[in-house]
């Protein structure tokens, strides 16, 4: 009996010990590497011009101390035309630019532009602020400051003459020109709205 419990002492070991080292390599590569991917898919979604505007810090004070939070204003587009704003909170300063950047991928928004520069002079408001564009000749640049130049840049638009007309607040600026830009209009479509016809274009 003693050595036919030996026997199977010694046998049962045998592909326990095998089996269990087995799982453990198959397994574990498969859910790190999918972790790693999703870590690794945020970098390759971003395309285009992303431009923070402006980053606020809030404190809280508790008990312990203070408490930081996080607020990033920012706005992103193509460079080809489209552009849109985005506002995040989070109490890391990146976590916060993250959220502000996948809220500004969901607002962009077509808009109309004649090569490099607006196709014609346009005036955008929202709030308190005001802001009012003007075409330029290829090699002016874009002459706008703060929010309006972020904008701008991310829109596409090369040259470009702005001029805020009222409040400074970042986000009235932002909003503005993002108003501003929507109400481009082609000149085929001004003059089917006045009812001539496209070949009268290169005589006005």
């Amino acid at each position: 009996m003693a050595e036919e419990t030996a026997v199977t002492e010694t046998a049962a070991p045998a592909p326990a010990e095998a089996a269990a080292p087995a799982p453990a390599p198959s397994f574990t590569p498969s859910y790190g590497g999918g972790f790693r991917g999703r870590d690794d898919r945020a970098p390759r979604e971003v395309d285009g011009v992303e431009k923070v505007v402006h980053i606020n810090r809030c404190a809280k004070v508790v008990k312990g101390g203070r408490r930081f939070s996080f607020s990033a204003f920012l706005d992103s587009g193509d460079a080809a035309g489209k552009v849109g704003w985005g506002f995040g909170k989070a109490n890391e300063v990146s976590d916060a630019i993250k959220k502000a950047t996948e809220a500004s991928r969901k607002n962009r928004f077509p808009v109309n532009l004649k090569d490099s520069t607006i196709p014609h002079e346009v005036t955008g408001a929202h709030g308190g602020g005001f802001i009012m564009l003007k075409p330029a000749t290829p090699g002016t640049g874009i002459i706008a400051g703060g929010g309006a130049r972020a904008v701008l840049e991310a829109a596409g638009v090369k040259d470009v003459i702005g001029k805020s007309l009222g409040s400074s607040n970042h986000a009235n600026v932002v909003k503005a020109t993002l108003a501003a830009l929507g109400a481009l209009r082609p000149a085929d479509e001004i003059l089917r709205a006045r009812g001539k016809e496209i070949k009268e274009r290169k005589a006005l």
